[in-house]
């Protein structure tokens, strides 16, 4: 916990202070205290709920969508990798094709804050759709530095076709 104080003196020689107590409760979520004194009587209390949320790394959940039946006739795949709930906003989203990484065809949106304070993110393979049937496993792959990646696979023989 840390404490800040300011004291004040009006023209009237009143002395006022203020006392701002920041710390953590016991879910790990940060708040705000503030007391206001004016001639050493509290005057007001004020309680912020908490300013942001937990530090700390949580891993996103990544779900691959394949392509289309009608795009995979016209002879192209697209597939989306939606990574949802993760923090902090740093996570980067990758794709291998066959075990190899692909950065060819890939576009990535930027990071969306939710309202709970984590993060969610988009990306994009596009493949002609003879690579997408031959690919043998395609692989998103969520992957932040000093933390395992967290990766979701997509066989393609598995997708109705």
């Amino acid at each position: 916990m840390s404490v800040s104080a300011l004291s004040v003196q009006t023209e009237e020689q009143q002395q006022h202070k203020l006392f701002c107590f920041m710390g953590s409760n016991i879910r790990n979520e940060q708040y705000v205290i503030f007391l206001y004194y004016q001639a050493f009587t509290l005057i007001t209390l004020s309680f912020l709920p908490p300013l942001s949320p937990p530090v700390g790394v949580v891993q996103p959940t990544l779900t691959v969508l394949p392509p289309s039946r009608e795009e995979l006739q016209q002879g192209s795949a697209t597939l989306v990798c939606l990574a949802s709930g993760g923090r902090p906003s740093t996570w980067s989203l990758g794709w291998k094709v066959g075990g190899s990484s692909s950065s060819s065809g890939v576009s990535n949106s930027p990071e969306v804050l939710g309202s709970d304070g984590r993060y969610s993110w988009s990306s994009t393979l596009s493949l002609p759709a003879d690579q997408w049937k031959k690919a043998g496993s395609v692989v998103c792959e969520a992957s932040l530095n000093g933390q395992s990646p967290v990766t979701q696979p997509l066989d393609p023989d598995s997708c109705s076709q």
